[in-house]
C-alpha cells in the first residue's frame, strides 16, 4: 500500500475520500468516500438566536492557526459522549504536515490564557474540509464554527464538507446530500482560488446578514 503523505491526502480530498483509524490505537487508515455526504451550505448557514447573543458577547478569545497542534490532540482526547476517537498517531503526523504548508487550520476559544474549545480542517481552494472539533465549556465549539463560518463566506469558498450529518449540525443548516451532488459541488469548489486568510470584519457581516434576514432557520433537505 502507497505511503499516505500529506501530499497524497490533499489529492484524495480532491477526489472526494478522507481518512479515518477504526481506533486512536489502530496503526491504519482506512479511506472514507461515504454514499451520503454532509454538508453545510455557506449560503443558507444558521447562527440560532441564543448562540447569537453568546458570539456577540464575546465570551472567548477567537484565534486562528495559533494553536494547531494542541487543538487536534483535544479533538482526540475521549470524552463521556465519545469514548473513542479515531485521530491516531498517522492522523497526527499527517494534519500536521498540512498545517505545516498551510493546509489545514484550527480555529480556537480561549479563556483567561486556556484554550477551552475549537476546530481543525482542510483548505483546498474553494473547498473546505471540517475534521472534528471540541469544547471544554459550554458553546466554545459553536462560537469556533460560527467563526469558521464567517471567514469562510468572506474568502469566497464554496463547500463546507462535514463528513457526516449529525442533530449538532443540522441546528446550524447541515444536511446530507448524495454522494453524486456531493462530487459536483466538490468539483465546482475546487475551480474556485480561494484562500483561508481571517477578515476582522467577517463576522459582524455574518451577524448582521443574519439579523436582517430575521434569523429564521434554513428548509432542512436530505
Amino acid at each position: 500500500m502507497e505511503e499516505i503523505t500529506p501530499e497524497l491526502l490533499l489529492r484524495a480530498y480532491a477526489c472526494g475520500f478522507f481518512p479515518m483509524a477504526d481506533s486512536a490505537e489502530s496503526e491504519e487508515l482506512y479511506w472514507y468516500d461515504p454514499p451520503w455526504r454532509g454538508i453545510i451550505p455557506l449560503e443558507h448557514f444558521h447562527v440560532p438566536r441564543k448562540l447569537r447573543r453568546v458570539v456577540r458577547q464575546k465570551r472567548f478569545e477567537v484565534r486562528f492557526d495559533s494553536d494547531f497542534s494542541t487543538v487536534l490532540e483535544a479533538c482526540a482526547e475521549p470524552t463521556d459522549e465519545r469514548p473513542k476517537t479515531w485521530i491516531n498517531d498517522g492522523i497526527r503526523r499527517l494534519y500536521g504536515g498540512l498545517a505545516e504548508t498551510g493546509y489545514a487550520h484550527s480555529v480556537e476559544c480561549w479563556r483567561d490564557g486556556a484554550l477551552i474549545g475549537g476546530l481543525y480542517g482542510v483548505s483546498l481552494r474553494g473547498a473546505f474540509f471540517g475534521e472534528s472539533m471540541f469544547s471544554r465549556q459550554a458553546d466554545a465549539s459553536k462560537v469556533a464554527l460560527v467563526h469558521l463560518v464567517a471567514q469562510l463566506q468572506a474568502c469566497g469558498f464554496l463547500l463546507l464538507d462535514t463528513q457526516f450529518m449529525t442533530d449538532h449540525l443540522r441546528q446550524f443548516g447541515g444536511i446530507e446530500i448524495s454522494q453524486a451532488a456531493y462530487k459536483k459541488r466538490l468539483a465546482l469548489a475546487l475551480r474556485v482560488p480561494a484562500k483561508f486568510e481571517p477578515d476582522p470584519q467577517a463576522l459582524g457581516r455574518l451577524l448582521d446578514a443574519g439579523e436582517a434576514a430575521g434569523e429564521v432557520a434554513p428548509p432542512r433537505a436530505s
